[in-house]
């Protein structure tokens, strides 16, 4: 029996139960104030109503041109611990001093975002984001199962499934929530299926993940590993021979593999035509977070599975709107019957208040816009050839991992470029292995060939181009 049709069954089998216990949730989407006449009049999706624009305009430059005060310039070069307190008055944070303290301010290009397609400033975002608030303030607040699910956000819903080519779409207050939900669900499928109160092995489900896959994930598998319904195995990055042989000698009948699709610290993408093989040859459920990849790779912007045309492979996307959205919140696009699940055991979703009416109406206009402005993902990748032709480091996406070895090569590397007039973090132990720390550069379609020809400029005073080994990983679990 195929994975799909295996899993279908193991799903429709745990949403009878959950329906028999009474524990089937269901989304109950609002209108608000005066909106159902609205949409009895124009119809559920007003496209139109989303102006776009066929190259960047002055309001672009504003995702990536920001400043920092002279206190918070000065401490950060010197490295001194900051509260984020430097624009606050020392007499507190009294309503009508706030932020009102004089200072010089220093001008910066940033690097180190995940505005990928600078849509955080664009006309359209800013106005959907604007009118909903002034129609509707916040909307309700509350979780999305009690009172806080509404039009905006079922229309959201749809347009990312319609982005993803999936059935459905379950929206969550951020990628992190997503993924804690998917693998708590996914663990709830054992418990529910199991024939006595402890759980056989061959009962549980069998996780596979990367080893380098974004720290939610890991959060989601341990706290679904800690309820002891699933075990989980750790493959090499990116390596289709050891997920192969972990396969093979599982026994266990429900398997899952999750992988980030375009990883967030080194930049590459996970092998996509070899897991799709190895999902024909071993039946297991495929998961991938394209939090990187949304809206910045495919023709249509749908993502990592769509540039590498598996799109029908790929069981359950995780998305998030806070990248190339440049909104905020997360999401699960899949089908009806894991929607159904996910919302009623995902306990992220569950008892977390539902993301901002004007927030759901400005992520809504950011797809259509990604949709309708396809010159962003054009110069977003002229901008990657771009960093490729003036330092030849090959680089295959707009995440750039220059590894400099120490903490100390990385933070002083990090001031230079401040100094130059460029925000580049350095990335630092936990968050990669001791020894590799780096300067985790991003690109934007909002950067210009000019912003790249100065920022190269600036990293070739004190690094040398040559001695940056792109393959070198330097790999450990997080697990």
């Amino acid at each position: 029996m195929e994975a799909s049709s295996s899993w279908n069954k193991w799903v429709e089998e745990a949403l009878s139960k959950l329906e028999s216990l009474k524990l089937l949730r269901s989304l109950r989407p609002l209108y608000l104030s005066n909106e159902q006449q609205e949409v009895a009049n124009v119809g559920i999706s007003i496209e139109e109503e989303y102006e776009g624009f066929g190259e960047m305009q002055p309001w672009d430059r504003s995702s990536v041109l920001v400043s920092i005060s002279e206190s918070t310039y000065h401490k950060w070069l010197l490295e001194i611990p900051s509260a984020g307190d430097e624009i606050v008055p020392k007499e507190g944070l009294a309503d009508d001093l706030f932020g009102k303290c004089q200072q010089q301010f220093k001008r910066l290009i940033l690097f180190s975002g995940n505005d990928y397609l600078g849509l955080s400033s664009h006309p359209a975002v800013r106005k959907a984001a604007a009118k909903a608030a002034q129609d509707y303030g916040m909307g309700p607040r509350g979780s999305a199962l009690i009172c806080g699910y509404t039009y905006h956000h079922r229309l959201l819903e749809s347009s990312l499934a319609s982005l993803k080519k999936k059935e459905e779409c379950l929206l969550c207050p951020t990628g992190f929530s997503a993924n804690m939900a998917l693998m708590v669900a996914l663990g709830n499928i054992a418990s529910l299926l199991a024939t006595g109160n402890e759980l056989l092995k061959d009962e549980k489900i069998a996780i596979f993940s990367d080893e380098l896959n974004h720290a939610s994930i890991i959060d989601g598998i341990r706290l679904a590993e800690r309820q002891r319904r699933v075990e989980f195995f750790v493959y090499k990055h990116c390596d289709m021979s050891h997920l192969s042989t972990l396969l093979s000698s599982c026994k266990m009948k429900k398997k899952v593999v999750v992988t980030d699709s375009l990883f967030s610290m080194d930049g590459d993408f996970a092998p996509m035509a070899e897991l799709v093989e190895l999902r024909k040859k071993h039946n297991f459920l495929l998961v991938i977070d394209d939090a990187h990849g949304t809206f910045v790779c495919g023709e249509s912007g749908g993502g990592v599975a769509e540039e590498f045309d598996c799109e029908r492979d790929v069981d359950i996307c995780i998305g998030t709107l806070s990248k190339a959205a440049g909104c905020q919140g997360g999401f699960i696009a899949c089908s009806k019957r894991w929607k159904q699940l996910i919302q009623s055991r995902g306990r992220s979703f569950i008892f977390s208040t539902v993301t901002p009416v004007p927030i759901a109406a400005a992520a809504h206009a950011a797809v259509i816009v990604a949709k309708k402005e396809m010159w962003r993902r054009r110069a977003l990748w002229n901008r990657v050839q771009d960093f490729h032709a003036l330092t030849g480091i090959p680089i295959s996406s707009p995440i750039i991992s220059l590894i400099v070895g120490s903490e100390e090569k990385a933070l002083k590397a990090s001031r230079q470029l401040l100094k130059s007039g460029f925000h580049v973090t350095a990335i630092r132990p936990p968050t990669v292995p001791p020894n590799s720390c780096r300067l985790r550069i991003t690109l934007s379609a909002a950067h210009t060939t000019d912003d790249l020809k100065k920022l190269t400029s600036a990293l070739s005073s004190y690094i040398n181009f040559q001695d940056i080994d792109s393959d070198s990983r330097n790999i450990y679990s997080k697990l």
